[in-house]
């Protein structure tokens, strides 16, 4: 089934739900970045939340960024998420396969760590983006999110983030769930989405029993109210332009060094690894265009 975000309302529209699948997505992202299962879980609950994220932009020209850090043997996890439903990122180290002996279950909390940070930036297209960054509580991503949204966004949130991968280290079932209370909600609605969080369990086994999200969202919400459904991919809109501009503001110096010394560039693309080629005219070109601007 296609990878879905769904987005409702229950308890007489005084919770808010987001609902998503991304197995699919998670699934490009570990055969893009040769994600080991550990990193690819690690991503894959980040990638699943800032669907959600994107989701709650409210202009197509808007993107949210989230940055994370807990200096663990990860490294920097960095994710951008749009309206649209696309979603791209990566991991420092995508390399890292470590279970947790006493649980057997993947160990993201410890490769993530928690002395750190979770930063999210949207990016509105206004002079200041807004940007809120809490300290990281277990580098397990959920309770991480969880915080974020209570603290730097002030609305009492709970968060269940999953991603299951079989014994070919693919993913099978991935995705996320966020529930808020709106401005109008009271206790009895705080302590009903806890409880329902608990008997929810494993989302991503959830979506394993069931693949059709907006079937699962009636399954899981019996009074849901359903406002809208987007679905969901891995996309990275680098491209050759990008590139260029990127080249163009290295010095005319640096650019000749590598044409004498390595007759060309290879550049990577950190969010999807595809790599783009400048041969030396093209360099030489660029050096040209630097000269003709600087006049």
């Amino acid at each position: 089934m296609t990878d879905k975000l769904i987005k409702g309302l229950i308890r007489n529209k005084k919770v808010r739900v987001y609902l998503c699948k991304t197995t699919d997505l998670c699934e490009l992202a570990r055969v893009k970045h040769d994600l080991w299962p550990t990193s690819l879980a690690a991503l894959g609950r980040v990638l699943s939340v800032t669907a959600i994220l994107g989701g709650m932009l409210k202009n197509d020209d808007e993107k949210v960024t989230v940055h994370i850090n807990g200096n663990g043997p990860i490294g920097t996890i960095m994710t951008d998420g749009y309206k649209d439903g696309h979603v791209r990122g990566f991991v420092g180290d995508p390399h890292l396969m470590l279970v947790d002996n006493h649980t057997n279950k993947l160990a993201v909390g410890v490769i993530v760590g928690k002395d750190g940070y979770l930063r999210v930036i949207k990016d509105t297209g206004l002079k200041d983006d807004f940007a809120g960054t809490v300290k990281l509580i277990s580098g397990e991503i959920g309770e991480d999110f969880a915080y974020y949204f209570t603290v730097s966004e002030q609305i009492p949130t709970a968060v269940s983030v999953g991603v299951l991968v079989d014994e070919k280290n693919s993913v099978i079932a991935a995705g996320a769930l966020v529930i808020q209370m709106m401005p109008d909600a009271n206790e009895d609605d705080i302590v009903y989405s806890e409880e329902l969080i608990k008997d929810i369990g494993s989302i991503s086994q959830q979506i394993l029993n069931q693949q059709d999200v907006s079937k699962l969202a009636i399954k899981l919400f019996k009074d849901i109210e359903i406002l809208e459904e987007t679905e969901l991919s891995f996309r990275c809109d680098c491209s050759l332009e990008k590139m260029y501009s990127a080249l163009i503001t290295l010095s005319s110096k640096d650019i000749q060094d590598m044409i004498d010394q390595d007759h060309g560039c290879e550049i990577v693309c950190q969010y999807c690894n595809k790599k783009y080629y400048f041969n030396e005219d093209k360099l030489k070109e660029i050096i040209v265009e630097k000269a003709v601007n600087n006049r």
